[in-house]
């Protein structure tokens, strides 16, 4: 872990550039993995992309520009550097040595964040989780110092159990235990979400990549009350509130973690309780920063995480994509955005900071939640009012009269699941 609050840390940030991309990509690039570091509270002195065109076993960088980066070092008094890109133990170690000072890559940049961020009980643990399985691979890193112990009595004994062996073994005992809190977090949210199916309220989730203006929606349309800032991952744990439709009828909705692209697997795989909660979402809505230079690309990102944990619309789940900070695109890029949402229905251009399109966004929210509703029309006798009741609570009324000898005729909304248990234990009321 970077001890940020013991010491001042003051950092070097280094993009590899692989291949072929392009000049302005890489920029784009190297401000992101800046401000992530940022975002950890440390200070980035000096900032670079450097050209890769063979990644060295060893020590991912050739010879001449581990030379260039010592002097940068040298010069800005350096004391962490954030390199880009997922290393490998053996190179982390060896950058660390020769350089003489902390080394961390993007997956540890990511875990550190989420380490400092998270709020809950189940988010600490998710984090502390995901740690544990980046650390086990890098535990001789740790423990090259020790030497081997020797184990029982005599000289015929052989050697004993070396620390590191002992170390994994119980980082393995941590990670055990950890997930089995964390299957318990995954049953009491099975259960939340059996209950949320069971009453007539569905239930919408807010998707997209970090930034993109997700938490900021969430108050807009709810009374949200979470964290708004203009930082990467300024909120983690995942929130509910009620969402008032145009109807008078309601929804649950939820804002979930952010996305970024070359997520740590061990951290999806940590988040999965969290993610499921996306997977078992009545509608999506993938928020987008228009803003954004690399937003086409964030969708693809944000897209397939979805389908590593099997949502989406390549899941037969509805989405809709809001069009977040158009106040901040040129007149022509936003010309561009309207003609485009006009061929794409589900699309809404938005701002949230400016109030710009919400209340379009919430007829558009309730039309795909109600498309595949089922109008029916009922009359209910006197002795079966508690029908009545029943639809009151789990549909939309569109229409209701009483008829002078008492029966009810009522025109009713219904959910497809709702309509089938009305036509399984109620079937003499349908017309």
């Amino acid at each position: 872990m970077i001890e940020v609050e013991a010491s001042p840390q003051y950092a070097l940030v280094l993009h590899p550039v692989l291949g072929r991309e392009g000049v302005k990509h890489s920029k784009l690039k190297l401000e992101e993995a800046a401000l992530l570091t940022e975002a950890l509270g440390v200070k980035v002195r000096a900032s670079q992309s450097i050209t890769v065109r063979e990644i060295k076993a060893s020590n991912y960088f050739g010879s001449g520009k581990i030379e260039e980066v010592s002097a940068i070092i040298a010069e800005h008094d350096i004391n962490l550097v954030v390199i880009n890109t997922a290393l490998a133990p053996i190179q982390q170690r060896n950058l660390e040595e020769i350089w003489n000072t902390k080394v961390v890559d993007r997956t540890g940049l990511i875990l550190e964040i989420f380490a400092l961020r998270a709020a809950t009980k189940e988010g600490r643990l998710q984090v502390e989780l995901a740690r544990l399985g980046y650390e086990r691979s890098r535990l001789v890193r740790t423990w090259t110092h020790l030497e081997r112990q020797r184990g029982g009595q005599g000289f015929l004994a052989g050697p004993g159990e070396t620390q590191i062996e002992s170390d994994r073994r119980m980082l393995a005992d941590k990670i055990g235990k950890l997930q089995k809190d964390l299957d318990q977090v995954r049953r009491t949210r099975a259960l939340q979400r059996t209950k949320r199916k069971r009453a007539p309220e569905r239930v919408v989730a807010l998707v997209g990549y970090t930034n993109a203006g997700k938490s900021s929606l969430f108050n807009r349309l709810t009374e949200g009350g979470v964290l708004e800032k203009d930082m990467l991952f300024a909120t983690l744990d995942t929130t509910h509130r009620i969402l008032p439709l145009p109807s008078g009828q309601n929804a649950v909705m939820s804002d979930t973690v952010g996305f970024i692209s070359d997520l740590p697997t061990d951290l999806v795989d940590a988040f999965r309780a969290t993610l499921e909660e996306v997977k078992e979402a009545d509608l999506l809505i993938h928020v987008r920063d228009m803003s954004d230079p690399l937003s086409e690309q964030h969708k693809q990102d944000v897209l397939q995480i979805l389908d590593s944990i099997e949502a989406g619309p390549n899941h037969d789940q509805s989405m809709i994509e809001v069009l977040n900070k158009v106040d901040l695109v040129s007149n022509e890029f936003r010309a561009s955005i309207i003609g485009n949402s006009k061929q794409n229905q589900s699309s809404f251009m938005i701002s949230c900071t400016k109030n710009i399109g919400l209340d379009t966004l919430l007829d558009g929210i309730e039309t795909e939640l109600t498309k595949s509703d089922h109008v029916v029309n009922v009359t209910i006798q006197p002795k079966d009012m508690q029908v009545r009741a029943w639809l009151h609570q789990h549909g939309i009324v569109l229409d209701e009269k009483i008829l002078e000898l008492g029966e009810c005729q009522m025109r009713v909304r219904l959910t497809s699941v709702n309509a089938g248990k009305l036509h399984t234990h109620n079937p003499q009321v349908i017309n």
